[in-house]
């Protein structure tokens, strides 16, 4: 098999640099092709704009990996990797813009015998239907002239016990050589690869991975929403439910789902099954669920405001966590973005604190100080708990606190409300 020596990745996210600097480290010159030229120009000068990738990462590597706005760059690469997100649109729907406009960029300078490979999360038939025909207007044939592959991107912010080379990979290619090309490629900074038959098998296995865990993430959802209406622990039941050894996985609750897989799974794979005119009643309800979740943690801060004699409206709300999970400060579908909007619309008085998230400027706020917020807030959350916080601190200053992720199990205090 061929070897490789110089890789092209368009888009530098959260994906896409953790990939890059796997290959530089791996000892391959890699070209990293994006369209923010404030972040182009930092990763140049070796700063990271993401948490898992450290500054002092960059630098060790910054004689074999290049960031550019230029297009042509990617010419001279053996393989090409596709990481720019596929969000969805307001009314639900994948939005594939970015993808198809990345297919573009790259048709522009196909060379003859370039792998190209597609990591963006979609829908099955993705590769096949919308990016090869796109690559083909280069006037080369796929599967011919040059190679296409899907491997779904397995990356998880903020992780460090699985990482790019720990995690295995999957690639699906359009035919049996492609496939053979991207194991090779990713054989050289990924320890496990596993080969599947076609793009469109690599493609649902990463749907089926996520909506895996949506899926019982609403229903670990509504299991507390039931508890809350009679009254029982649900973190007891979660504990002692999860003393079985086989047949039980523990999820837990919370505010709902985040990040760039998790919520827009589901509607990636109700688009394919529509499409095909099968309807996934139990995937898209349990999709539904998560997206209410939001406004059910909203309801909770009411009421417990209300049980001490305050109305949302006028009432100073301080929000602990936006960003999507612990540890990280990435905002992408985090729900404390739609309890905070739904709490202003309500009339509170919304701020909140996050180390990791020093602005939210849709909001027009930015993180306070916590000694001050907590002094001054009518009632806090905790929305997303992130690490080196004391929680008993913050129990013991403020009037109320509503806890949505179960990290005060072990405070014992009248003014401390639980999901």
């Amino acid at each position: 098999m061929e070897p490789f020596s110089r890789i092209g990745i368009v888009g530098l996210g959260y994906v896409g640099l953790p990939l890059a600097v796997a290959f530089a480290e791996s000892g391959l010159e890699v070209v990293g092709l994006d369209s923010d030229r404030r972040k182009v120009a930092g990763l140049n000068a070796a700063r990271s704009h993401i948490e898992d990738i450290p500054d002092a990462a960059l630098a060790a590597v910054s004689g074999r990996l290049h960031a550019t706005t230029k297009r042509a760059e990617l010419a001279a690469c053996d393989a090409v990797i596709i990481c720019v997100p596929t969000p969805l649109t307001g009314s639900r729907e994948p939005d594939l813009s970015y993808l198809l406009d990345a297919a573009s960029t790259i048709s522009h300078v196909l060379q003859p015998g370039q792998l190209v490979v597609l990591e963006s999360t979609t829908h099955p038939g993705t590769t096949r239907d919308r990016l090869v025909p796109i690559l083909e207007e280069s006037g080369l044939a796929a599967g011919e002239d040059f190679h296409v592959a899907f491997s779904p991107e397995r990356i998880d912010p903020g992780r460090t016990d699985y990482t790019v080379r720990t995690t295995p990979k999957l690639v699906g290619g359009l035919t049996p050589a492609c496939g053979e090309l991207a194991e090779c490629l990713y054989g050289t900074v990924c320890e496990r690869v596993e080969v599947l038959s076609s793009p469109e098998v690599a493609e649902l296995s990463k749907l089926l991975e996520n909506i895996f865990r949506s899926v019982n993430i609403a229903l670990v959802n509504e299991i507390a929403q039931l508890c809350d209406r009679v009254g029982i622990d649900v973190w007891e039941v979660i504990d002692a439910a999860s003393t079985k050894p086989f047949g039980f996985m523990r999820f837990e609750p919370g505010p709902g789902m985040g990040g760039h897989c998790l919520p827009v799974d589901p509607f990636y794979l109700g688009f394919t099954a529509r499409e095909n005119d099968f309807y996934p009643e139990f995937i898209e309800l349990a999709g539904k669920v998560n997206q209410a979740q939001p406004g059910f943690c909203v309801d909770r801060i009411a009421r417990a405001l209300n049980e001490v004699g305050k109305p949302v409206n006028g009432s100073r709300i301080l929000l602990l966590g936006v960003s999507y999970k612990a540890g990280v400060g990435d905002i992408r579908e985090s729900p404390a973005l739609k309890i905070a909007r739904q709490l202003r619309d309500l009339g509170g008085i919304v701020s909140y604190h996050d180390p990791y998230v020093p602005e939210l400027s849709d909001f027009e706020l930015g993180s306070v100080d916590l000694d001050e917020a907590i002094g001054t807030a009518d009632v806090a959350a905790i929305v997303t708990a992130h690490p080196g916080i004391d929680y008993a601190r913050i129990a013991a200053a403020v009037p109320l606190l509503v806890d949505f992720r179960g990290v005060t199990r072990q405070i014992e205090a009248a003014n401390l409300v639980r999901l």
